[in-house]
Order: C-alpha cells, then sequence, then structure tokens
C-alpha cells in the first residue's frame, strides 16, 4: 500500500508547502540493505565518569568496522547549536552513544545536557541514539535507580526532537552483561531498526556464542505461524536470508499463497488450523519427525473481529482470544512438554500498540494482544532456567492490506501520530523479530518493543 502523501511531501513543490503550512513531514528513512555498513559514518562515543560500558563498547565498533570520533574533534566555522562560537563545528555523525552506567545520583544528569547539547544538530539523516544505563532495580541506592530511571524520559524526548529520521534507544545492561550487549548494539545501529525508536531494552548475563552476523541464524530451524502474507511472509523471508530454515505455517484456506512463501524462502509449508483441539500435538509430532526440535517459534498468527464490546458478539471475542492468545500457550505447552525447543531457543510473540494503549472496537483484539505481554513477562524467568528466551514486538501502523482497508481518515491519523510521521513497513516488524532470534540475544528476554516509530498512542 502507497502513502501518496508521503510521496508528494518528498517532491519539491511538496516539501515547500509541507514547510509553509507546518504540516507533517515524513522522513526517508534508512532501511536494512544488504552489504550496508552498520553505521553510515563516524560514531560518537562518550561516558560519565566511572561508566562500565565504554570500553566494552569502543571494541564492539572498533571490531564491526564502526570508526570512532575523537570527542575533541571540531571543524572550523559554527558550532552545532550556536552560531558563530569559536569552539568549531562537530562533524556530521552517524550516531550518538553514551555510557550513563556511572550516573549514581540526579546531580549527575547534567553530565547527559553536556553530551547532548552541543551534538544536538550534528546527527545525519536517519541518525541513531541510545544511552546505555543500569537497570534501575539492580542499583545500589535508590538515589542511583533515581537517575537511571530518569534516562527513560531524556531517550524518549530526543526521539521526538531530534527529526530527520532519527532514532533514540534506552539500553539497560545489568552487572554482568557487559559482552552480551553486541547483537543489541547492531541492531539499533544499523537500517534494521528504522521504525524502531523510544524504546526501553533490557539486557542480562548470558553465554553469548560465536556469532556469524552475516547469517547468525545458518543451521536454525525457524516456525512462523500466519505465514502466508502481510507480516508473517515478510518475516519468513527475513529469517530464511539470516540463513534459517522455515516452516511456515498457516490455515488450510491460505494453501496457495502459504506454498508461494515457502517456496520462495526454500522453506517448508504446514497448513494447520491451530485453534483445533489436536493442532498442538500434530505440530509437535511434524517437527519432530522432520526436524528433530524448533529453535524459533514466532507466534505471528492472529485475526481481529472489530465491534465495540456492548454489540460484539461471544464467538468473536472467543475466536479472537482463541487465535491470538490461547493457541500460543497451547502450542508452547507442548512444545516445551516435549523439549522440543532446545537451550538457546526463542520464542517470540506479535503484541500490538492495541495491547498497550487499547482501542476503541477491539476490546477482545486488545484483550488478547494484552496478554502476549503478559506471557513474555510471565515466561521470561520460568524460561531462563532452560537458556531459553521470550520476547515480543508490539507493531504500530504497518502498510499491510488489513490497513489498508481503514477509512481514509482513520489511516492517515494512524500514519502521521509518531515521530517519523508515516506508517511502518511489514519488513521492519520482521527485522526486529530477527534481532530477537538471533543467538547473540541470549541476554534479551522479558522484553516487548514497539515496532510504531515512535507512536504517540501508549508513548
Amino acid at each position: 500500500m502507497s502513502d501518496r502523501y508521503a510521496s508528494f511531501a518528498h517532491t519539491g513543490p511538496g516539501r515547500a508547502l509541507v514547510k509553509r503550512l507546518g504540516l507533517p513531514d515524513p522522513p526517508r528513512l534508512r532501511r536494512y540493505r544488504p552489504g550496508d555498513p552498520l553505521a553510515h559514518g563516524p560514531v560518537r562515543l562518550d561516558a560519565a565518569s566511572g561508566g562500565r560500558l565504554v570500553e566494552p563498547l569502543a571494541k564492539l565498533l572498533t571490531s564491526a568496522g564502526v570508526k570512532i570520533t575523537d570527542p575533541t574533534a571540531t571543524e572550523p566555522g559554527d558550532s552545532a547549536t550556536e552560531p558563530g562560537d569559536s569552539a568549531g563545528r562537530v562533524p556530521p555523525q552517524a550516531a550518538l552513544l553514551y555510557d550513563a552506567t556511572g550516573i549514581t545520583d540526579s546531580s549527575g544528569l547534567r553530565a547527559l545536557f553536556d553530551f547532548f547539547h552541543p551534538l544536538a544538530r550534528a546527527l545525519h539523516p536517519s541518525g541513531r541514539v541510545v544511552v546505555f544505563g543500569t537497570p534501575p532495580e539492580s542499583c545500589g541506592t535508590p538515589r542511583e535507580a533515581t537517575a537511571q530511571r530518569a534516562l527513560e524520559g531524556l531517550t524518549r524526548s530526543i526521539g521526538k526532537e531530534f527529526g530527520r529520521g532519527t532514532t533514540a534507544q534506552l539500553v539497560y545492561v545489568a552487572s554482568g552483561a557487559e559482552r552480551a550487549v553486541a547483537s543489541t548494539l547492531r541492531f539499533l545501529l544499523s537500517g534494521r531498526s528504522a521504525y524502531v525508536s523510544g524504546q526501553v531494552v533490557r539486557i542480562g548475563p548470558a553465554e553469548v556464542p560465536e556469532v556469524d552476523w552475516a547469517r547468525p541464524l545458518d543451521g536454525r530451524i525457524a516456525l512462523v505461524t500466519g505465514a502466508a502474507r502481510g507480516i508473517g511472509a515478510q518475516v519468513a523471508e527475513v529469517l530464511a536470508a539470516d540463513g534459517a530454515q522455515v516452516v511456515a505455517l498457516d490455515v488450510p484456506a491460505a494453501g496457495d499463497a502459504l506454498a508461494e512463501v515457502a517456496n520462495a524462502v526454500g522453506g517448508t509449508a504446514v497448513q494447520l488450523d491451530l485453534t483445533a483441539p489436536d493442532a498442538p500435538l500434530r505440530l509437535a509430532d511434524h517437527l519432530a519427525d522432520r526436524h528433530g526440535r524448533v529453535d524459533v517459534v514466532v507466534h505471528n498468527a492472529g485475526i481481529t473481529r472489530d465491534r465495540t464490546l456492548g454489540r460484539m458478539s461471544p464467538d468473536w471475542w472467543d475466536s479472537v482470544l482463541e487465535v491470538n492468545l490461547t493457541s500460543q500457550e497451547r502450542i508452547n505447552d507442548v512444545l516445551l512438554d516435549r523439549e522440543l525447543i532446545p537451550r538457546g531457543g526463542r520464542l517470540i510473540g506479535v503484541s500490538s500498540i492495541a495491547g498497550i494503549a487499547g482501542n476503541r472496537g477491539q476490546t477482545n483484539y486488545a484483550t488478547s494482544k494484552a496478554g502476549v505481554i503478559g506471557l513474555v513477562h510471565s515466561m521470561a524467568p520460568v524460561l531462563a532456567e532452560r537458556g531459553i528466551t521470550v520476547n515480543a514486538v508490539a507493531p504500530g501502523f504497518i502498510e499491510t492490506r488489513l490497513t489498508a482497508r481503514i477509512p481514509l481518515v482513520l489511516r492517515e491519523a494512524g500514519r502521521r501520530m509518531n515521530s517519523m510521521a508515516q506508517g511502518g513497513l511489514p519488513v521492519d516488524v520482521a527485522q526486529t523479530i530477527a534481532w530477537f532470534a538471533s543467538p547473540g540475544s541470549a541476554g534479551v528476554t522479558g522484553n516487548v518493543v514497539r515496532v510504531c516509530g515512535q507512536s504517540l498512542l501508549g508513548a
């Protein structure tokens, strides 16, 4: 589905009209293309005094071929914020990274202003801002926890201020997890995270294997439900490109489309109604007989049956809850009981911003998607004992055939009410799922990441 307004806004007359009338100005986002460098330019890295991550981050950037800017470097001319400043102008940066783990009380937050203030206009379009902190719940004192929690307000505000496709994230890294950040750093710096902004990611201690970053899922078996079209088809494509052998699943009625997807990614197709009483056992038997295990399970299958609660039929309520939530629980139970998901396995759910903010006419859908979030939070500590991670994505307005059916005014509101002033693409959701699926993301569990361009809903 094309965004005609964004296409017009990118033309000469469109840019002039947008500027004159103060209309939403959707930037061109830097999305991932094979062969792209991790960062399109130099990166500025700094830390508060006592930061424990700056050295590991520098090593990771250097090993990935990213140039780190000398923090004293300037160019002749105007400063980044005040014309005529004799200090010079900061060279354009692809990303600004700050290790705030050394901040132990609120007075230390001034270091954030001192770092970002002169650099606020130094980012390339589609620049990246990442702040690293310590999880407040693991801080040694209330003052330290207070200061670390304050970082969320900073990063979310930067995501709304800097513009031009800039994304801003906060990554809480637990003590002992310093060497588990590579997968997350690579995702957030790259074009894979183009439509992810204003998010908080938590990384815990984990044993991270050696990863082939070109094909991180080589040799892995990945199940994708609801794979016949839309987001599910894109997830299958991205996981296959990362090396996975994909098992694409959908209902029998979507058999032809499902077969096309499976053939296109070199995977296999399974036609199965997940709400059938014997579906979990049949699926487990298939995976056991054909592959012996499943390393990545992506619960993407979902339906909508929209109507206000007072006018909704019991069948519509039941069907949405059954497909979107209960079937996931049933499948997880069987796969885990039969130990078909090995150590290093990944469970990934697809929630929705509706599960965070709610939505009129979607009480059934919002309930089911909030339940997915509950599943992630409740299962994470249980599965950690088995070396399995569980996370979820929460898409906002994504350009699909379903959103194309939304009335024009509501559709335009959905597109513009975020920091990017545009809808996302199925590939944005797929790339986020691929980050969760990576062997390098062993320390990333219990997270729900919105893929919504930093939507104003639920923000």
